[in-house]
């Protein structure tokens, strides 16, 4: 029996926990999405699987439902897949170990993937059962959300008949989104020149920051300690010479980082000055997080004990040039909506940060960003800024996962249906709500003409994280209002 086989819905949360146990992180998404055809070919059902590994499948309509409109459910297979760093798994090849606290799922020492493996569990339930009446489903999974969209970019659609959508990608139960922020990846490479110095090597941690998902979180000014570590850097070059060895912070673009890890090459005489220098930054950054990320710390956590003679590292004039670009680059929430209040406008995320001097050949430091706005133009421009300064910082850009917004509609069946079901079912209406983080409506509606789409989800927290939780209560009642609009006939 599985961890999760005494929770209702049954078939739900056994999908859901079978999910679990294939790894699926973005770029890993062959297991599942082979799985995902052998659960069509057993039950039968009309299944698509493209070069990309998106599937695509459909149930007919229940008897009387024939000439319902179909309905298309769409989410992802892919997760952001982080752990622990004490934590031993590898998440290539290892599944997960779910837990069950009080009303919450969790999954032990790694993120959980409820973002968005809840809607493929609901998704198997609904193809699955031989009750549930429904207007013929077209079940659309795509593959690598987390990192782009690309799956969403490139997936075929034209085989499909309906032009209602309900995307199963949301993270808050009784909030119906219909309209989202565009985005891109920036991924930017700063060259530098290496050499070979005498000196200690000191090893640099940024951590106990609260992390969360860019879009959803990045209006809440939580620390990003890829950001925190080029303060501390170009502080540290302010005064002293010293070469770049590492440093290595964050796992996806649209994660705020929680901890970045470097080391530098400092003369043994300059030791003092540099912990000084760590430990009055330390104290700044942490009064001003006290109330938003009161557990950050930046501390040196290893040293060498004496002067070595060969130390490969980043120059100092390269290091120091590094320094002032992670320094002035921007990062957090950009502009809020004039029109739409406390929503986030524009914002970016510096996501990823990364650096090895480990050959004798000059190389490359990698940052990577993510950038949203629901105003194509001023996400157009703050590419543009970021292309600028690392132009001037003598590097190049690479934009990828290029997405445009969802734009809502101001007339909607599908809203306006789901909208009365809810106040029937519950006592009061849903919040109708635009967001800033990217769903992949945008690019799919660009693909079926007139599309008609609204996306819900139960409630999680702390997606993209090791604390990553999905309510159980919440599941519970979204899959119950699943079936009900399911079940709902369009009135004549």
């Amino acid at each position: 029996m599985g961890v999760l086989s005494g929770l209702e819905p049954k078939s739900v949360f056994y999908y859901f926990e079978e999910v679990t146990k294939i790894p699926r992180g973005s770029g890993n998404v062959e297991r599942i999405s082979d799985h995902l055809v052998r659960f069509a070919e057993e039950r039968g059902l009309f299944h698509i699987q493209d070069e990309r590994k998106n599937v695509i499948i459909i149930k007919e309509a229940t008897a009387g439902y024939e000439k319902e409109p179909p309905v298309i459910l769409q989410g992802h297979m892919d997760m952001v897949a982080v752990h622990k760093p004490d934590y031993a798994i590898d998440m290539v090849t290892d599944g997960l170990k779910v837990g069950i606290d009080g009303d919450n799922l969790y999954a032990e020492g790694t993120s959980l993937g409820g973002d968005d493996g809840i809607a493929v569990a609901y998704a198997l339930a609904l193809l699955d059962s031989d009750e549930i009446r429904h207007p013929r489903l077209e079940v659309v999974i795509t593959v690598d959300e987390e990192v782009g969209m690309d799956g969403a970019r490139e997936i075929d659609l034209s085989m499909l008949k309906g032009h209602r959508m309900v995307n199963l990608d949301s993270e808050e139960e009784g909030i119906f989104l219909s309209s989202c922020a565009g985005g891109a990846r920036v991924r930017c490479l700063l060259p530098y020149r290496q050499t070979v110095r005498k000196g200690m090597t000191v090893e640099v941690e940024i951590g106990g920051l609260r992390g969360g998902h860019s879009g959803e979180e990045i209006d809440k000014g939580r620390g990003n300690a890829n950001c925190l570590f080029g303060r501390l850097l170009w502080n540290v070059t302010e005064e002293l010479n010293v070469g770049l060895v590492s440093v290595d912070g964050g796992l996806a673009d649209n994660a705020i980082p929680r901890e970045t890890k470097a080391v530098l090459v400092v003369n043994a005489a300059k030791l003092p000055v540099l912990e000084t220098i760590i430990e009055r930054t330390a104290g700044e950054i942490a009064g001003e997080l006290a109330s938003r990320d009161p557990d950050v710390r930046i501390r040196i956590v290893k040293e060498t004990d004496v002067e070595e003679e060969s130390i490969r590292c980043v120059t100092p004039e390269d290091t120091r040039r590094i320094a002032a670009f992670l320094a002035s680059a921007p990062n957090g929430v950009q502009a809020m909506s004039a029109d739409i209040a406390d929503l986030v406008e524009t914002s970016l995320n510096l996501g990823m940060l990364h650096c090895q001097v480990d050959l004798e050949s000059d190389g490359k430091l990698e940052a990577v960003f993510s950038v949203r706005s629901s105003i194509e133009s001023a996400k157009r421009a703050l590419i543009a800024r970021l292309q600028a300064l690392t132009s001037l910082a003598g590097g190049s850009d690479q934009v990828t996962g290029d997405y445009p917004g969802w734009q809502y509609r101001a007339s909607s069946p599908l809203r306006e249906k789901m909208v009365t079901l809810y106040e029937q079912m519950y006592g009061k209406k849903p919040i109708v709500q635009a967001i800033h983080a990217g769903l992949e409506c945008g690019l799919l509606a660009a693909k079926i003409p007139d599309l008609d789409c609204v996306s819900i989800g139960p409630d999680m927290k702390n997606i993209h994280t090791t604390e990553e939780t999905l309510s159980i209560s919440s599941t519970a009642r979204v899959w119950e209002f699943l079936v009900r609009l399911l079940e709902e006939k369009d009135e004549t």
